[in-house]
């Protein structure tokens, strides 16, 4: 069994930079769609949030007080 050629056709797809046409979708009820966003997915974005303020506010009161150490 040898191997025979096939023959491929490629086909690209540009958009022309004076097409202006799409953008406008893009930034369409944008309030809407972020409101929408965070209301779908607040536990995921506190479950992620929420230790990494803790232990940005943990390091800060640490450093803190590690400043003001030889005052006593």
């Amino acid at each position: 069994m040898g191997k025979q050629p096939v023959k491929l056709k490629a086909v690209v797809y540009a958009i022309s930079p004076f097409q202006q046409k799409i953008m406008p979708g893009l930034w369409k009820d944008l309030p809407g769609k972020i409101h929408h966003k965070v209301s779908e997915n607040w536990i995921s974005a506190t479950l992620l949030l929420g230790p990494l303020v803790g232990t940005y506010s943990y390091v800060q009161n640490f450093l803190e007080k590690e400043k003001l150490e030889h005052r006593y």
